[in-house]
């Protein structure tokens, strides 16, 4: 099962090679008295376009250009390099940073980031330089979600090479954090993934034994999943070929955070491997809100809005999706996962998965 140390070796060194590329072609234009400039495709509205074949949002054939001949693209591309230099530093002693450091880290070299959110927009600017995620070169946000479930993996990181750890071995779940994702997989009796919203769900799944009676490993995605999380539960479908069922609340949000693990975001258009297009959606449903009595609070403006854009984005037009988004528009009604509390704590896990499981792997 152990397939991916490889992978992870190549992939280290294509990254550190494109970096090193970056670097010597900017460093020909200074010898050729030019001056220097990066292309890269454009992130702008109107080169996103939903790709029907791979189910996901792809960038288009535009491109822009930033250059130091342009004063206006002085600052952004002297970010661009600094960063660059920074992550072939960290890829290249194989030690990580997440997103707030990086932008702390500028500051030690007077490149000073107005934000964050500059700094993390030059991040991307680089992926698509690159065609590398900010994950090849060793870069992370802060990480929430946990996975817990019968797999093993073995570590690959510095000072834990070859060190194994099973998943069920903290009641709380494992964190995934960057040493998780680049592990390997060495063994498991799983049959499937089970990948949810709530972490206090999340946590009866585990009380309940859910990853027994299910045969599944549990991931707690705290709400909206971080890339890495996403990109843990493609490795997982991909490489053990583990079917993925999301579990998330009856509303848009819940909705949103489904379709982005299957179908990616446009903001992560020019990336190819954090969708996971054969996840099934499992609920909460709108219907499954009469159909087991469940509490629930009425839509707010906010939703309503939400559901309405969601009828414009080809990433709803298909079932369940659309009908769901229409009971939700004819009842305005939505609940959380914990109302399943009202049936005892165990209801969810002894009642309502089971018939589920059933009805997706029909």
């Amino acid at each position: 099962m152990k397939k991916n140390k490889a992978s992870m070796k190549e992939k280290r060194k294509f990254t550190l090679q494109a970096l090193e590329s970056l670097g010597e072609k900017t460093y020909q234009q200074i010898e050729n008295i030019e001056f220097p400039s990066v292309e890269m495709p454009s992130r702008s509205t109107r080169n996103i376009h939903y790709d029907e074949t791979l189910k996901q949002y792809i960038l288009g054939d535009r491109s822009i250009k930033r250059s130091s001949r342009n004063i206006r693209h002085i600052r952004p591309f002297t970010q661009l390099i600094w960063i660059a230099r920074f992550v072939h530093e960290l890829s290249s002693i194989n030690k990580t940073s997440t997103l707030r450091d990086v932008f702390y880290s500028a500051q030690a070299f007077d490149i000073n980031f107005k934000d964050q959110q500059e700094s993390d927009n030059i991040i991307t600017d680089l992926e698509t330089v690159l065609g590398h995620s900010r994950e090849d070169f060793n870069v992370f946000p802060e990480e929430r979600s946990a996975i817990f479930g019968d797999l093993t993996i073995e570590y690959t990181v510095p000072g834990y090479e070859g060190n194994r750890l099973n998943l069920t071995s903290h009641p709380d779940g494992v964190m995934i954090g960057p040493a998780l994702t680049r592990a390997d997989f060495v063994e498991t009796k799983a049959d499937k993934i089970i990948v949810i919203e709530k972490g206090a769900m999340f946590t009866r799944f585990v009380e309940e034994k859910a990853h027994q009676k299910f045969n599944t490993i549990l991931i707690h995605t705290a709400g909206q999943p971080q890339r890495a999380t996403r990109h843990m539960i493609r490795r997982l479908n991909q490489e053990l070929n583990l079917p993925v069922f999301i579990f998330c609340d009856a509303d848009p949000w819940g909705m949103a955070i489904a379709v982005t693990i299957i179908c990616g975001s446009a903001n992560a258009a020019h990336l190819r491997d954090l969708a996971t297009p054969e996840a099934r959606w499992m609920g909460l449903y709108s219907t499954d809100i009469d159909l087991y009595k469940l509490p629930h609070e009425r839509l707010k403006d906010v939703d309503i809005k939400r559901l309405y854009d969601m009828k414009k984005d080809p990433r709803y037009k298909e079932e369940p999706w659309k009908s769901q988004i229409d009971d939700f528009l004819k009842h305005k009604n939505k609940c959380e996962l914990e109302a399943f509390s009202r049936y005892g704590l165990d209801y969810v896990v002894k009642s309502y998965l089971p018939k589920k499981l059933e009805e997706l792997e029909e």
